[in-house]
C-alpha cells in the first residue's frame, strides 16, 4: 500500500461532505494498514509505516486527529485510527503530543459532545491495544483526568459517559500508582458508585464492569468501600431485571470469591514457609453468605426452557458463583442452600426442581466430604428417581451433571450399594436420552467406573480381580457402543463423549471384565476396518466426521490395548498394526489429525510389546520418519518424537540400527526455526532417551549434541512472560534430562564405568555451571530442581571422585535444600540422594 493510497484515505476519512458509508469504509482501511490478528504481519505493517516520509505521517497524523468529533455515526472510525497509529509510535517516543490532545478535547470546556466522545473512544482503544502498557504509566495522570472528567454524573451526555467508562476499564492495568494513593483512588470509586446508579443501562453495566476488574487488581484497598458503598450496590444489581446488570453483579461476588481463594491458598504457603502472607483475606464472601446465598439461589430458578446452552445468562452465572462460593466458603455455604434443596427438589414448576439440583450439585466441591456425604446419600434416591421420571429435559440434564459431580468428588456415594443398581439403570437409560442429557450420562459413567475402581484398595496398586460395577459392566459397555452409534450423536458432542466414556470405564476395569474388554476390541476392530474401506465413498462434507471417528477409534484402541493381556497380545498385534498401516497408507492417513492418533496409537503398542515390536519396523519407519519431518503440523511431530522414545526404552541397545536416520532428522528440527517452540524440549529428552538405549554408540553424536545443548542452556526469556518463563523451566528440565541420559548412556550398565565416560568429563564444569545458572534464577521450577539434583547424583556415580563436589556453588547447594522441603516427594527424594552421593565424594 503507498503512501498516496493512505493520503487519499484520510482525506476521504476526514471529509465531511463524503458520504458517511465512504468515509467509514476510508476509516476501516486506513486502521487495517496499520493492524492484524496475525502478530508477525502486523509487527511488518508497523515497520512498513516508520519506512515512510515524515511529512506524509505527520500530515495523516494530523488529518484523523482533526476528523474526531465531525463523524455523524458510532463509534468513530477516525478514533480507531487514531489508536492505530498511536500504538505504533507511541513506544518509540514519537507523537508524543497525541495523548495530551485527547485529553484535551474532552476537558476543554467548548468541546462538542461529539468530540469529547471519540476522543474518549481513542483513549480506550489505546489503553486495550498497546503492546506496551508501561508507555502509558507516566501519562496515567492526565488520562484519568480526562477519563473522570468524562464520567461525572455532571456530564449531560451519557454517551460521553459511556465512552470514559470503557476507557476506564481499558486503562486500570497501568494507574496502579493513582490507586495507591488515597485521595484518588477515594475520587475515583465516588465517581463510579454514583456511575453506577445511572439510568442508562449501558452506563451502569460499564461501572459495574470497572468494579469487577478493581476488586480483582485493587483487592487489598477495598475495605473502605465494601460495606458503605460495593455491597449495597453489587446486590441491588444481582436482583435487577436487566440481565446485563445481574451478569456484573454476580460477576463482582465471582471475582471475590477467586481472589479469597487465592489468599487462602497463599496464606497457607506462607505459614508452612513460616512468613507472613503479603496480602490477607478479609473474608467479604463469608460475611455476606447470608445475603449472597439466597439472591443466587433465586436467580437459579428464573431459567427458561428455550435458552440457547451457548448463551451466557444469570441463571448459569449464579451457578458458577455458588460454586465459587462454596470453594470460598467450604462448611458454611451447606446450611444456606439445603433447606432451600428441600423445600424445591419436588416442586410442581421444572425451574425450582431444577434450581434445587444445580444447587446440590454446585456446592459438592469445597465443604468437607464428611459435611456432604450424608447429605448425599439421602439426595442420591430422589435424583435417581428424577432421572428416570421427570418430564423435563432440562431437570434431566442437570440432574445427570449433578450425578457425575458427586461420582467425581465423593466416590463412597456414588458406590453406595443401597442404591448402586438403581443408579445404574437410571444411568443406562439416560444414555437413550435427549442428546444433551446422554452426555452428561456419559460423563457420570466415567466418573463412577473411577470412583468404583479407586474404592478397590489393591496392594501396589495392581488391577483388582473384581470390583462394584462388575456385575453391571458388559451391559454399560454394550449401551455406550449403542449410543456411539446412535441417529443422533452428533449433537451436543455426544458420539465423542460416549466414546471418552468407554476409554475410561476400560481403564478403570476389574480382571473380572476382561472378556467385555474382548468383545469391545472386536467391534472397534471391526468398525475401524469398515471406516477405512468407506474412505472413497466419503462425502466432502462428512469428512470431518469421518476424520473425528477415525481418531475416536484410535483413542478406543489405545485404551484396550493397556488392558490386553500379556498371553493375548501376539495374537492382537498384527491385525492392529495391519489396520494402523492401512491408516497411514489412506488419504486421510496423511491429514495432521489421523496421523497424530495413529502414531499414538502405534506408541500404545510399542509400550505392551516391547522388544517384539522389531518385527514391524521395517513396514513402519517411514511413517515414522515422515511424521518426525512434519514441522509443518507439530502435533503430528510431537507424537513421533514421543513414539522414538517409546521405541529406545523397548528394544535398548538394539535401537542403534535406526539411530543415524532418526538423530539427523531430530537435530535439523531443533535448528528449524518454523517448528513449534514446544515440540524443542521433548526432542531434547528423546535425544537423552537415545544415549541412554544405544550407550557407548552415541558417541559419534556426542560432540554436535553437546554444542546443541550448550547453546540452548544459554536461553533468556522475558520475565514477565509467564508463559515463556513455563517454555525456559521446561527447555532447561529436558537439557538436563539429556546430560542425564548420555551421562548413564556413556557409563554403561557394566559394573566397571564405560572409558567412553572420559569423552563427557571436559563439558561436566560447563553442565555444572548451567545448574548454578537455574539454582540463581527466583523462577525455577519443581521439575528442574528434581532433574537438576538426578543429574548431580548421576555425575558424582559416573566420576565418583572430588571434582563434583568442587563444581557445586553455594547457590546449588541451596536450591538442593529447597528441594528436600518440596511436597513433591520424589524431589524430596532425588535431593537426598543428590546431596548423599556429594557427601560420599568427600
Amino acid at each position: 500500500m503507498q503512501p498516496e493510497f493512505l493520503m487519499a484515505l484520510v482525506n476521504i476519512l476526514a471529509d465531511t461532505s463524503k458520504s458517511q458509508v465512504v468515509r467509514m469504509a476510508a476509516g476501516i482501511n486506513l486502521k487495517n494498514f496499520f493492524t492484524s490478528k496475525d502478530a508477525a504481519v502486523k509487527l511488518q505493517y508497523q515497520e512498513r509505516w516508520k519506512t515512510f516520509p515524515d511529512d506524509i505521517r505527520c500530515h495523516i497524523k494530523s488529518m484523523v486527529l482533526q476528523t474526531l468529533g465531525t463523524e455523524p455515526s458510532r463509534p468513530s472510525s477516525a478514533a480507531q485510527c487514531v489508536a492505530s497509529i498511536a500504538c505504533v509510535e507511541l513506544p518509540f517516543n514519537v507523537w508524543p503530543e497525541v495523548i495530551p490532545t485527547l485529553c484535551r478535547n474532552v476537558m476543554e470546556q467548548h468541546s462538542t459532545e461529539a468530540l469529547k466522545e471519540s476522543s474518549l473512544e481513542a483513549i480506550g482503544y489505546i489503553c486495550s491495544d498497546i503492546a506496551h502498557p508501561d508507555v502509558l504509566a507516566t501519562k496515567s495522570n492526565d488520562l484519568l483526568t480526562a477519563i473522570i472528567l468524562g464520567m461525572r454524573k455532571e456530564e449531560p451526555s451519557n454517551f460521553v459517559r459511556l465512552s470514559a467508562a470503557k476507557a476506564l476499564l481499558n486503562s486500570l492495568e497501568f494507574t496502579k500508582a493513582n490507586f495507591d494513593k488515597t485521595s484518588e483512588r477515594h475520587y475515583i470509586m465516588q465517581v463510579l458508585c454514583e456511575a453506577t446508579q445511572s439510568p442508562d443501562e449501558q452506563i451502569r453495566v460499564a461501572a459495574l464492569q470497572n468494579l469487577v476488574r478493581i476488586v480483582t487488581l485493587y483487592y487489598q484497598y477495598m475495605e473502605h468501600y465494601m460495606g458503605p458503598a460495593l455491597f449495597a450496590i453489587t446486590i441491588d444489581a444481582m436482583t435487577s431485571q436487566k440481565d446485563a446488570v445481574a451478569l456484573q453483579g454476580i460477576e463482582f461476588w465471582s471475582s471475590i470469591c477467586d481472589e479469597e481463594v487465592d489468599l487462602a491458598i497463599e496464606a497457607v504457603d506462607a505459614e508452612e514457609a513460616g512468613k507472613p502472607p503479603e496480602q490477607t483475606s478479609k473474608h467479604y464472601v463469608k460475611g455476606a453468605l447470608s445475603y449472597l446465598v439466597p439472591i443466587l439461589l433465586q436467580t437459579l430458578t428464573k431459567q427458561s426452557e428455550f435458552d440457547d446452552e451457548d448463551d451466557w445468562n444469570p441463571c448459569k452465572a449464579a451457578g458458577v458463583c455458588l460454586m465459587l462460593v462454596a470453594s470460598c466458603c467450604e462448611n458454611d455455604v451447606v446450611g444456606f442452600v439445603l433447606p432451600f434443596v428441600k423445600e424445591n427438589i419436588g416442586h410442581s414448576e421444572w425451574q425450582h426442581r431444577d434450581a434445587a439440583v444445580m444447587a446440590l450439585g454446585s456446592i459438592i466441591e469445597g465443604p468437607e466430604p464428611n459435611a456432604l456425604i450424608p447429605v448425599m446419600n439421602q439426595a442420591m434416591p430422589m435424583l435417581i428417581r428424577l432421572m428416570e421420571s421427570d418430564s423435563n429435559i432440562v431437570v434431566c440434564d442437570s440432574v445427570a451433571w449433578t450425578i457425575g459431580r458427586i461420582c467425581e468428588l465423593l466416590p463412597a456415594v456414588a458406590v453406595n450399594t443401597d442404591f448402586l443398581a438403581t443408579l445404574i439403570v437410571a444411568l443406562k437409560n439416560g444414555l437413550a436420552g435427549e442428546p444433551r442429557v446422554a452426555s452428561n450420562v456419559c460423563w457420570a459413567l466415567s466418573s463412577l467406573a473411577e470412583a468404583a475402581y479407586e474404592n478397590e484398595e489393591v496392594q501396589g496398586g495392581d488391577q483388582p480381580f473384581t470390583y462394584a460395577l462388575s456385575a453391571y459392566y458388559g451391559d454399560i459397555l454394550k449401551a455406550l457402543l449403542e449410543t456411539t452409534v446412535r441417529q443422533e450423536a452428533n449433537s451436543s458432542n455426544l458420539r465423542s463423549a460416549a466414546y471418552e466414556s468407554l476409554m475410561e470405564l476400560i481403564k478403570n476395569s476389574a480382571k473380572d471384565c476382561y472378556p467385555v474388554i474382548q468383545m469391545v476390541a472386536n467391534v472397534i476392530m471391526e468398525r475401524l476396518q469398515t471406516v477405512l474401506r468407506m474412505e472413497s465413498s466419503v462425502q466432502t462434507a462428512d469428512r470431518s466426521q469421518y476424520v473425528d471417528l477415525q481418531c475416536l477409534l484410535c483413542a478406543t484402541l489405545q485404551s484396550i490395548l493397556r488392558k490386553i493381556q500379556s498371553n493375548d497380545v501376539a495374537k492382537w498385534c498384527d491385525n492392529v498394526m495391519q489396520v494402523l498401516l492401512l491408516m497411514f497408507n489412506s488419504s486421510t492417513g496423511r491429514t495432521g489429525t489421523i496421523q497424530e492418533d495413529a502414531l499414538m496409537t502405534v506408541g500404545t503398542l510399542v509400550e505392551v510389546t516391547g522388544m517384539n515390536f522389531l518385527v514391524y519396523m521395517e513396514p513402519f519407519k517411514p511413517f515414522l520418519l515422515m511424521g518426525l519431518k512434519n514441522v509443518a503440523e507439530h502435533q503430528v511431530c510431537l507424537a513421533a518424537v514421543g513414539i522414538v522414545s517409546d521405541l529406545c526404552r523397548a528394544f535398548g541397545a538394539h535401537f542403534f540400527p535406526f539411530a543415524d536416520e532418526i538423530m539427523s532428522i531430530l537435530i535439523k528440527n531443533l535448528g528449524d526455526t518454523t517448528l513449534d517452540r514446544s515440540v524443542k524440549p521433548h526432542i531434547f529428552s528423546t535425544i537423552g532417551d537415545i544415549a541412554m538405549a544405544i550407550e557407548g554408540n552415541f558417541k559419534v553424536y556426542l560432540e554436535i549434541v553437546l554444542g546443541i545443548l550448550h547453546q540452548a542452556s544459554q536461553t533468556k526469556v522475558v520475565k514477565e512472560d509467564f508463559d515463556m518463563i513455563d517454555y525456559l523451566n521446561l527447555l532447561r528440565e529436558s537439557c538436563l534430562e539429556t546430560y542425564t541420559g548420555i551421562a548413564q548412556g556413556l557409563k554403561g550398565n557394566a559394573d566397571n564405568p564405560s572409558v567412553d565416560l572420559g569423552l563427557l568429563r571436559p563439558h561436566v564444569p560447563h553442565i555444572m555451571q548451567f545448574i548454578d545458572s537455574i539454582a540463581i534464577d527466583d523462577d525455577h521450577s519443581d521439575g528442574t530442581i528434581s532433574t537438576s539434583a538426578g543429574l548431580i547424583g548421576d555425575l558424582c556415580d559416573a566420576y565418583g571422585n572430588n571434582e563434583i563436589l568442587s563444581l557445586v556453588t553455594g547457590n546449588v547447594q541451596g536450591m538442593l535444600q529447597e528441594g528436600l522441603k518440596s511436597r513433591e516427594s520424589k524431589t524430596s527424594k532425588v535431593c537426598a540422594w543428590a546431596l548423599k552421593e556429594l557427601h560420599k565424594a568427600k
